[in-house]
């Protein structure tokens, strides 16, 4: 009789993990390609946040975003309380889908509901790195669809699965913010809850900006009409790979860098390449690389920038927490791509893949007449640490596109050169936004 009760338990997670069960799918009434939210930049602690509407009442909450966050995770004990939120119980079946590894339940399957307790889920905030147990629930959520060029109908997601964590946990998040937004690859997490909701495929688009960006989930029809075949359709593409630590259990998306060129010349460093692999963050404001690398980098640029015929930079002393800044003085610089300054090439799978870096995205602005090298020294590499981490600065108006069902990384670098940014799209999405219920 256990053996049957175990069983049935670990088959009805398979179908609710896989949403595999025709009688448990919500299709709704008219297919939904594409989902939307809009993102802003929080110019304080340079976090990029985002608006979801949860409960029947439709609460707006804002939220952090979070590349690397296994779920979605909110202070509950602020704001009204959601009447139709619930607390999913341990050994249940949504308890098994948050945490598929967790095999103790299939022993206490037989245990009646009243005496078990809570589903406790380990809640991060990725800031601050500090960790504490949240409680799973399940609530309604809101997005908006995309309906060619602009947001669409809204749409509610039932039995949406996210934690609810201590207050203590929003700890140097961006004023009003009550949480964060995974988007890793568990799941529970947003991406793969909105594909098993409307049969989407588990991908999904980031487009930041220093102002106003978007994110996008579904498909390509829903990429065509927001950034134009002629973008959706040139991205470069390379593998997704496993945390440093090889174990595949990191929710961080990560890339593997072989090589960095300044002005088109490699850099020599002491190491066989970069190992440990490139963590792309949306938490991490500017790009870290491990110090051996970051001592070779910062040596090169500042040969390249300083004895050059065409650019003779001057340095002036750096402001923290660069290491390495200029006086912009007469430094000139573009209408689209900033600062004309030493091009970063991070080379990827072959020379012919590679993520450049210009001017807007590799010069920060720090004081008057004064920038800086948005490349932060992050200390030396642990056995489980990224190499390079790609940050938040470097990311905006890149399109990114996240492919969990390929474990591809599609990427446009700057939309600059193509005359548009991020926050053009967003504009134009959001002219014409339309709130009724699907």
């Amino acid at each position: 009789m256990m053996a049957c009760i175990q069983f049935l338990l670990l088959f009805c997670s398979f179908m609710y993990i896989f949403n595999i069960n025709p009688s448990c799918a919500q299709i709704p009434n008219s297919p939904i390609r594409s989902l939307v939210l809009p993102v802003t930049k929080d110019p304080a602690t340079f976090q990029y946040l985002t608006t979801i509407y949860h409960g029947t009442s439709r609460e707006p909450i804002r939220v952090v975003l979070d590349l690397g966050c296994p779920s979605l995770w909110l202070d509950c004990s602020s704001g009204r309380l959601s009447s139709s939120r619930r607390l999913i119980p341990s050994c249940s079946i949504q308890c098994a889908a948050a945490k598929p590894n967790n095999m103790s339940c299939a022993f206490s399957a037989a245990m009646p509901t009243r005496k078990r307790t809570a589903c406790g889920l380990s809640t991060e905030n990725s800031v601050t790195r500090s960790a504490t147990r949240g409680e799973l629930v399940e609530d309604i959520l809101t997005v908006q669809s995309v309906d060619g060029s602009k947001s669409g109908q809204v749409t509610t997601v039932d039995h949406f699965l996210f934690s609810c964590a201590p207050r203590f946990l929003l700890n140097r998040l961006a004023r009003g913010a009550q949480g964060m937004l995974g988007l890793g690859k568990s799941r529970i997490a947003l991406p793969s809850q909105l594909a098993s909701k409307f049969g989407l495929q588990r991908k999904f688009a980031t487009c930041l900006s220093s102002s106003d960006g978007l994110i996008l989930f579904g498909h390509e029809p829903g990429y065509d009409s927001i950034f134009g075949t002629e973008i959706s359709r040139s991205l470069m593409y390379t593998p997704l790979v496993t945390s440093p630590d090889g174990s595949g259990s990191s929710q961080d998306y990560s890339i593997n860098v072989k090589s960095i060129k300044i002005n088109g010349k490699r850099l020599s460093l002491r190491q066989k390449g970069i190992g440990g692999g490139t963590t792309i963050s949306t938490t991490v404001p500017y790009t870290t690389l491990e110090s051996s690398i970051y001592s070779t980098f910062i040596e090169a640029y500042k040969e390249a920038a300083t004895n050059n015929y065409f650019l003779n930079m001057t340095v002036v002393a750096p402001v923290a927490p660069f290491g390495l800044c200029f006086s912009s003085k007469e430094v000139p610089s573009s209408m689209l791509l900033g600062p004309v300054v030493p091009a970063i090439d991070l080379v990827l799978q072959s020379e012919m893949v590679k993520w450049r870096v210009h001017g807007r995205n590799a010069m920060v602005p720090v004081l008057d007449e004064v920038m800086c090298l948005g490349f932060l020294d992050g200390g030396f590499k642990s056995k489980t640490s990224s190499s390079i981490v790609i940050g938040g600065f470097q990311l905006e108006d890149n399109l990114l596109e996240f492919n969990l069902g390929t474990s591809m990384l599609g990427f446009s670098s700057s939309l600059l050169t193509r005359h548009t940014s991020c926050s053009d799209y967003h504009t134009r999405m959001m002219q014409s936004t339309v709130l009724k219920d699907s």
